[in-house]
């Protein structure tokens, strides 16, 4: 068993190797593609650093979510098996331990919910109790069914509540709401399509017209005027693009 005993933080996103030689090429490969279109200067990646960073920090906070909400779909997965296991006859810690073989069955060894079960099991062989593990999951999550689940179990611990029918409630509650995020992820998959054909869409027009009549943006080009028509061009570009993403974002919120 190779699982690392480190207790992984969710609200920043951990790079991979691979992932950040790609990140890193994508950046480099924006900065150049604007300093092409808009300047037409090898100079202008200086400044559009800035441009690479912003996107390099956008990446990692959108691979951090998606990493969360793995955790939540797999985690009512989780409950779903500990709820399960509860009905076989298993003391609650027991079935949270019983789960690990369902979640290395469905998701494997390097899945996030099993490496979790896996720091419960060696939680409790040092005697960090199975309610406090998970509160302290859902501190490092921020999932909010996580969070949920851990303070309703923390009471139900405490006051001697029904915990079989407590986990079976959260398993069902959370899978609604997992339901829910997917059929919304289905309903903008087309949105988000047509949004990734908008930003690209420019870049189209100016190779297209280019092509066709060579010269005719030169005097954009090399020159303070056509550099500060560029600049505006590209602020309004750039704005665009946090706007729809904006967007993009504040609808899924509503919806889920």
């Amino acid at each position: 068993m190779k699982t690392s005993l480190k207790r992984r933080e969710y609200h920043s996103y951990t790079w991979k190797k691979r992932e950040l030689v790609a990140v890193t090429v994508q950046a480099v490969g924006i900065v150049l593609l604007l300093a092409y279109f808009f300047y037409r200067s090898i100079l202008a990646v200086i400044p559009l650093s800035v441009v690479g960073i912003a996107f390099f920090w956008w990446t990692g906070k959108k691979k951090a979510k998606r990493c969360r909400e793995e955790l939540t779909f797999q985690f009512r997965e989780c409950i779903l098996s500990v709820s399960a296991a509860l009905k076989a006859g298993y003391a609650v810690e027991n079935a949270f331990l019983e789960s690990r073989s369902d979640m290395r069955l469905l998701f494997g060894e390097d899945s996030l919910i099993y490496k979790e079960l896996e720091l419960i099991r060696r939680g409790m062989i040092i005697n960090i109790t199975l309610e406090e593990q998970l509160e302290d999951l859902a501190v490092r999550s921020g999932c909010e069914e996580i969070s949920q689940f851990a303070a309703i179990f923390s009471i139900a611990k405490k006051s001697g509540g029904s915990i079989p029918e407590i986990i079976g409630a959260s398993a069902e509650l959370i899978g609604q709401r997992a339901d829910a995020a997917w059929e919304m992820q289905t309903l903008l998959s087309g949105r988000k399509l047509e949004q990734n054909i908008m930003k690209l869409m420019p870049f189209g027009i100016l190779i297209f017209i280019g092509s066709s009549y060579q010269g005719y943006f030169d005097s954009l080009y090399h020159n303070l005027q056509g550099i500060a028509v560029m600049t505006v061009c590209l602020m309004i570009y750039l704005a665009a693009y946090v706007l729809v993403e904006k967007i993009m974002e504040d609808i899924t919120a509503q919806m889920s």
